[in-house]
């Protein structure tokens, strides 16, 4: 018998100063049995740091063809690829030839998966966003994980900070350069 998806519920404040976005939210993330905590965890943090009029999460690991998250216009047409993890270079560069901006939240190692895409033949790599994740952070986060959960996620002059009760864990999401040698 196949193990069902876990569903955690999340409530929580978002006040990007940065990008002057301030919004209660509330969602609910469907956790795959082969999904690890940190892949739930940086898909719940990528959606908050990318949060925008039409965005939306997929249906995850079961629809590979689609991005993790993604943001649409009002006619539907795609805005925005976001993709969390160590996405296969084939995969990016799909997503570059369908939506404007791609971008891929990694909690994984950012500087080999940077030299993976490097090497790759990527349409419009040099466009590729890709954000690391600070590990400690996220371990941090994960040993206060809890299937219901409320939290404040407040983001100022490049510093994320995520309160939950007495605790607030502090950290800094890199941009990490790709380049284009492979770029089409």
């Amino acid at each position: 018998m196949a193990l069902g998806a876990t569903v955690y519920t999340f409530k929580i404040e978002l006040a990007d100063s940065d990008r002057g976005v301030y919004a209660p939210l509330e969602l609910r993330l469907a956790r795959h049995p082969s999904e690890t905590e940190d892949h739930l965890l940086t898909r719940l943090l990528a959606y908050c740091l990318e949060y925008t009029e039409g965005i939306s999460l997929s249906t995850g690991l079961s629809d590979p063809d689609q991005p993790a998250i993604s943001v649409r216009d009002l006619t539907g047409a795609l805005r925005v690829w976001i993709d969390v993890g160590a996405p296969d270079p084939a995969r990016l560069h799909r997503a570059a030839k369908l939506a404007p901006r791609v971008a891929v939240y990694t909690h994984k190692d950012a500087q080999q998966l940077s030299q993976r895409l490097r090497a790759a033949k990527i349409y419009r790599a040099e466009a590729l966003e890709l954000y690391a994740v600070d590990r400690d952070w996220l371990t941090a986060f994960t040993g206060l994980l809890a299937r219901r959960m409320e939290f404040a996620l407040t983001v100022a002059d490049g510093q994320v900070y995520l309160s939950l009760g007495a605790e607030t864990l502090t950290c800094t999401i890199d941009r990490v350069h790709i380049g284009a040698p492979g770029a089409l």
